[in-house]
């Protein structure tokens, strides 16, 4: 039994290997101890994709920070290592190691439990509670090893979802040469991602290299020698039912927060059913913090609860967390942009902002290219703007093409000083025949919007 009090940390994933770091950082002395239940220290998830695709030669390359590396920052990692409860009346945590149990007493804790896959309830899909052979979810490294291989050039391969994670892995296995179908249950795909007209920009470009099957979802699975062999899929208007043939099946439909240790500590539960935080990442009990995809906080803008899902907020979380925990004093904005990125197959999309199904605003899209007309080399570009139309401020935007991410950062930085379209739309960018026209797509994108909000006024 171990009796020292010091920062415990559970979790090594983005969010808890940056606590650790940063807690580090403001406080030289401080005993740090993190529990990982893997045998992994901290490496990137967002990496597996393009592990699995071969992009990334190896696995054990994800790793950001390896198990020497806290051992020469003079943080206890202790690997393989679960902890079963929080006692934060008495201050000390229990852990399990193998069959050796470990009590440590803490002056904060950080919980960064992160999220599992969500697994939709589907017929067939187990066996004596595991997993039918060659089914898969994308979540660790293991995960991804087990995917690979699997994989062998001419199969069928289904993912379930089709988000961004989905389609993800939808180009990945395509780099292995399987055949690839994506079965996504809404009207179109990257919905929670994107508008529709701007998601069909990405269907028009992806479809000519995969199968796409949106309004289905999968009821059961067909199994011989307990391995999958079909997929029953059915449509969501008509209820007509065929069955599809699947050598190996991803799902990909979104996550469910490990908020356990924290719910039965007494720390707050949210609206969106993860740990509530404030800008100090201080859950509801004092000495415990929490980071990552187990927590919410709110949005910039509409100031609604929101579940983190992202690993550029997990590693912020972290940031505030760390130095917290360890004696500083750090907030986060008052708010999250959730500003996401992705590319697939040579396809990027970028957003940033709130959601704006519930507020009133006003939108303008241009559809253009990354180079003056005359040019060679220019690429599509899309860039959709949304303001709010009783004070004109950027509240959203989304992109798709060539160089979005870029395009979208310059977003997010309007919508977190509070910019209104007419100060944007006379932003000077940068201007060069072989890099970019004389006004850039959102520049563009920002005038049409003022065209019409004036029209509204």
């Amino acid at each position: 039994m171990i009796k020292d009090k010091e920062i415990i940390i559970i979790g090594c994933g983005a969010a808890g290997g940056t606590a650790a770091q940063f807690a580090r950082k403001t406080d030289r002395k401080k005993s740090i101890t993190v529990f990982e239940k893997s045998k992994y220290p901290q490496y990137s998830k967002c990496g597996l994709p393009y592990a699995i695709s071969g992009i990334i030669p190896k696995f054990n390359n994800l790793i950001e920070f390896s198990s020497e590396w806290f051992k020469k920052s003079k943080i206890n990692l202790l690997l393989d290592t679960s902890v079963e409860k929080i006692d934060n009346d008495n201050k000390i945590v229990i852990a399990k190691k193998g069959n050796a149990i470990i009590e440590k007493s803490y002056c904060n804790i950080i919980i960064a439990t992160g999220a599992s896959s969500s697994i939709p309830s589907i017929k067939g899909i187990y066996e004596n509670n595991k997993l039918i052979k060659n089914i898969f979810t994308l979540r660790t490294i293991d995960d991804a090893k087990n995917i690979s291989s699997s994989i062998s050039k001419g199969i069928n391969a289904t993912i379930i979802g089709a988000g961004l994670i989905g389609l993800e892995m939808a180009e990945s296995l395509y780099k292995r040469g399987t055949n690839v179908t994506v079965i996504e249950a809404l009207p179109n795909i990257l919905l929670k991602t994107l508008d529709e007209d701007m998601s069909n920009i990405v269907l028009h470009t992806i479809s000519n290299k995969i199968k796409i099957i949106t309004n289905h979802i999968v009821t059961k699975i067909v199994n011989k020698n307990n391995k999958i062999c079909e997929v029953t899929i059915k449509n969501n208007d008509t209820g007509e039912e065929k069955n599809i043939d699947t050598d190996i099946l991803v799902i990909a439909t979104g996550l469910k927060s490990n908020i356990s240790l924290a719910k039965n500590a007494g720390c707050k539960i949210g609206q969106t059913g993860n740990i509530s935080v404030n800008r100090k990442c201080e859950t509801s009990l004092k000495n415990i913090y929490a980071i990552g995809d187990c927590t919410e906080f709110y949005d910039f803008y509409s100031k609604k609860p929101i579940p983190i899902g992202l690993g550029s907020i997990a590693v912020r979380q972290g940031i505030a967390a760390g130095i917290n925990a360890a004696g500083g004093n750090y907030l986060l904005p008052d708010g999250l942009l959730q500003t996401s990125t992705s590319k697939f197959f040579g396809l990027e999309i970028a957003t940033v902002g709130s959601n704006v199904k519930d507020l009133t605003v006003v939108s303008g899209k241009f559809n253009g290219l990354s180079l003056p007309h005359y040019f060679p080399g220019g690429k599509p570009i899309s860039i959709k703007v949304f303001v709010d139309q009783k004070t004109g401020k950027i509240i959203s935007a989304q992109g798709v093409g060539d160089k979005a991410a870029k395009r979208i950062d310059t977003f997010a930085c309007a919508i977190l000083s509070g910019m209104n379209i007419e100060t944007f739309r006379k932003l000077e960018t940068a201007y060069a025949p072989p890099i970019a026209p004389t006004l850039d797509a959102e520049i563009l994108a920002c005038d049409i919007v003022s065209i019409k909000l004036n029209r509204k006024r």
